[in-house]
């Protein structure tokens, strides 16, 4: 199997698993027990937390939570009054900012970046206002540090949703709230994190013990110090794994001639390729291809049936929506693989243009 889906999950690095192995097997402590057992896997958590911590802006507390969906749900969910923000968001998003019912939706341009006229008609009286880094299926970066200043303008807190972004580009230090996930940067699946700035409060989304102050729940060192690794490879890689990233890109772009990039090419991240063929049949190119992972969308909206919401947006109409796939790759795709991966998705592409 050649994984080529990035975006869904990345592989778990070596290093976080070596270091998850002895919290797994030998030390089972709660963390949150006074006894020295317990101290030890609280230093562990302590020890990842600074990890995670290195690569945000200074002047906050990064929080654990079971993933990015807890995260950006307590921090939509903990502030109170209208939410802004952009119609290519997550769904986790998307559908938190509507269960409150005063959610601000703002559209985006065929590039999928904000339309800042909309976004200035939705600020006022908006009290927090969310926009994703990296979006997750087309790979856009957005302005964050411009829509910061806007919402300070307009007096709304500035939650970013950093979850594709986090260790790959670099997250303006205008931002109140952060999402974060361990499993998009070659961490462990089922930990993710809030970082909060200081002065900023929440209500809380889950009641019980408050072990984290304002998140309850017991925590696994297993996981945290796994997502502390994985940063810290994330800082130490970052030029290294953008220069590979960059290659991969450059090679995919030249293998895929002829095909359509959605959304911006300049303002994005190299490890989304999201594109599209006139024409084609992607579940057939799915299933003549089964030995090779990519997706037709996010892995969240799989199964639904319906195009993606995310080029729906960009202004693509369901045909060419439903003609799109998207590569991810990363650190650890070598240039054969996906050389050959390209060049049968080429071949199976051009025998459905054949038959037709």
């Amino acid at each position: 199997m050649i994984y080529l889906d990035y975006q869904a999950t990345t592989p778990l690095a070596p290093e976080a698993f070596e270091a998850m192995l002895p919290w797994l097997r030998d030390s089972h402590a709660n963390p949150h027990s006074a006894h020295s057992a317990g101290r030890k896997a609280k230093a562990a958590i302590e020890v990842a937390r600074g990890e995670i911590a290195a690569l945000l802006p200074p002047g906050g507390r990064v929080v654990f939570t079971s993933g990015a969906t807890e995260a950006l749900n307590w921090a939509i969910k903990g502030v109170a009054g209208p939410v802004v923000t952009i119609a290519t968001e997550h769904a986790a998003v998307l559908d938190a900012a509507r269960a409150g019912g005063a959610a601000r939706v703002v559209p985006v341009d065929r590039e999928g970046l904000v339309d800042r006229d909309a976004l200035a008609a939705a600020l006022p009286g908006a009290a927090l206002v969310e926009a994703m880094l990296v979006n997750n299926e087309i790979g856009v970066i957005q302005p964050i540090a411009e829509i910061a200043a806007a919402a300070h303008e307009a007096g709304a807190l500035m939650l970013c949703d950093a979850v594709q972004g986090y260790g790959r580009v670099p997250i303006p230090a205008g931002c109140d709230l952060i999402a974060l996930s361990a499993h998009k940067i070659y961490g462990p699946k089922g930990v993710g994190a809030l970082w909060i700035r200081d002065g900023v409060t929440l209500d809380p989304l889950l009641h019980g013990g408050d072990q984290e102050g304002g998140r309850s729940g017991t925590l696994s060192p297993a996981l945290c110090v796994g997502f502390g690794v994985a940063a810290r490879l994330m800082k130490t890689r970052a030029a290294e794994d953008a220069t590979h990233v960059e290659q991969l890109w450059s090679l995919a772009i030249d293998r895929l001639a002829g095909w359509t990039v959605n959304g911006s090419t300049t303002q994005r991240y190299r490890g989304n390729l999201n594109l599209r063929r006139e024409g084609l049949d992607v579940n057939r190119l799915m299933s003549d291809c089964r030995d090779i992972a990519f997706s037709a969308g996010s892995a969240c909206a799989s199964g639904s049936g319906r195009p993606s919401h995310v080029l729906k947006a960009i202004g693509l109409d369901d045909r060419q929506a439903r003609s799109s796939i998207r590569l991810g790759f990363g650190r650890y795709t070598t240039e054969a693989e996906l050389t050959t991966a390209l060049t049968r998705i080429a071949a199976a592409a051009d025998a459905q243009r054949i038959a037709a």
